[in-house]
């Protein structure tokens, strides 16, 4: 089955939720130009459209070079703030809580603390989501869901973090192999981003978002149990800088669209197990992580099929 041809989630306006944002008041809100406006992009401000509308009003002059480009949405900053007490923008944004002021003029490419916190973004260690059972499976919270099973959390500056969610690593279970792409790699949603295999049996998984591989879970790769026992934490996969954020949120699934979508998949999955587990969906309990294992009369290619919507091999 191609993923083209399974539906769509609903809902075509979405907005871009920040997983652990302390401050989603727009930067543009922040400096004192607006009244009122809520970041819904992550404070991914160069693929912002509300971004651009302010600048336009502005006269900002969008026809620059790239990098002069990223930072003149902040000249009115520049023109209300003396040299001494320009606020930097992570502070503005709430990315850091002490104060502290900006000797770049805000072109953050030249500035070593902009580049320490992405690169303490890479490498920090992941935050414990919030989780909620759906069906007998963990679904984390603030976490966006592709219908082929994988998650996207987004973090500040709208990059996206990808794993193999809870229903997709019980029904799989105890994996021996994982490949992930490399670094500057390109993954494209709905495309196979990156495969797993259990023996003999491989399967490929559908990319969330289109976009670059900034960095990849060296421990879960080499120990792919990671991804059955904590697929929201420490086994999370790869990261990456989406192309444009919310032009991916049309085919992903987020909040109450989740409870509905992992309801329908678990009576898929029912289904294929027969009668005999029906009475599954009634308990509400939790479920065993290997299904695949537990149950002789589930085929590996029905399961790729009809879970990971990939063509069978």
């Amino acid at each position: 089955m191609n993923a083209s041809s399974t539906k769509k989630p609903v809902s075509p306006q979405k907005r871009v939720v920040g997983f652990n944002v302390l401050e989603d008041r727009c930067i543009w809100m922040k400096a004192g130009v607006i009244n009122y406006h809520i970041c819904d992009n992550a404070f991914d401000c160069n693929a912002c459209p509300f971004n651009r509308a302010i600048r336009q009003a502005m006269k900002i002059d969008p026809a620059v070079d790239d990098h002069t480009a990223a930072s003149t949405w902040v000249t009115y900053l520049v023109e209300r703030y003396d040299g001494a007490n320009r606020p930097c923008r992570h502070a503005l944004t709430g990315r850091i809580s002490a104060p502290k002021t900006c000797p770049y003029n805000y072109e953050c490419y030249h500035c070593a603390f902009d580049q320490m916190l992405d690169e303490a973004d890479l490498g920090a260690d992941l935050a414990v989501p919030t989780c909620r059972t759906v069906a007998g499976f963990r679904l984390a919270d603030d976490y966006y869901y592709h219908l082929g099973h994988s998650w996207v959390r987004f973090e500040h500056g709208g990059r996206a973090r990808i794993g193999l969610d809870d229903f997709a690593a019980c029904v799989f279970g105890h994996l021996d192999q994982i490949d992930l792409p490399p670094l500057g790699a390109r993954v494209q949603q709905d495309k196979v981003g990156w495969t797993f295999g259990r023996k003999q049996h491989r399967a490929g998984v559908l990319a969330p978002v289109t976009g670059t591989v900034l960095a990849v879970n060296h421990p879960a790769r080499e120990h792919p149990e990671l991804v059955n026992e904590d697929p929201y934490h420490t086994g999370w996969l790869f990261i990456v800088e989406p192309d444009l954020p919310k032009r991916n949120l049309r085919r992903l699934f987020f909040g109450a669209e989740c409870t509905r979508w992992i309801d329908q998949e678990q009576h898929k999955l029912l289904g294929l197990m027969g009668p005999p587990y029906l009475d599954m969906a009634a308990t509400g309990g939790s479920v065993v992580r290997d299904i695949y294992g537990a149950i002789d009369t589930l085929g590996w290619d029905d399961l790729t099929s009809a879970f990971l919507h990939t063509t069978r091999k």
